[in-house]
């Protein structure tokens, strides 16, 4: 069974832009997953500690039949393959790529080290301005509203 996925994808060491079409094109070449439709980049300031350059962000709508955990421990393993090293860095400060589930189809998941929706999506402009325009009417389990309508509550004058 295909099941359609949202993530998010952040860039901000290195050359941003290429880090990010690499993984795309890793994600894509992944087993029983396709990436079906890709954000435009934006641009955005940093979320964290210290003196950091700003962001490359997207997100990317992906059809896979992996199961939730089987497509983190992947998205993880492309992240280290593009120089992230999780367990030395500092939370929330830069990082060469940075993978994270938003939605897995309708699932709600709350495990160890993976939890779905991403609790902080409802939060993040970087977030919901790429996912906004790659799927504004996507409801988001757990929370019965879309993109579009989140996005609008933190920027009402979108």
């Amino acid at each position: 069974m295909e099941h359609d996925v949202y993530i998010a994808i952040g860039s901000n060491l290195g050359d941003k832009a290429s880090t990010i079409f690499s993984a795309i094109g890793a994600i894509d070449e992944l087993d029983s997953t396709s990436v079906v439709r890709l954000s435009t980049l934006i641009e955005t300031d940093p979320v964290g500690p210290g003196d950091q350059d700003t962001y490359l962000n997207a997100a990317a709508h992906l059809r896979t039949a992996l199961p939730a955990r089987a497509l983190l421990d992947a998205l993880l393993s492309i992240e280290s393959d593009h120089g992230r090293d999780r367990a030395n860095e500092e939370r929330w400060g830069p990082r060469t790529l940075d993978l994270d589930i938003l939605v897995f189809a309708d699932h709600t998941i709350d495990e160890d080290g993976l939890t779905v929706p991403h609790p902080r999506l409802h939060e993040r402009l970087f977030v919901l301005v790429p996912l906004t325009e790659i799927a504004p009417d996507l409801t988001i389990p757990g929370r019965n509203e879309t993109p579009a309508q989140l996005l609008m509550k933190l920027s009402p004058a979108r």
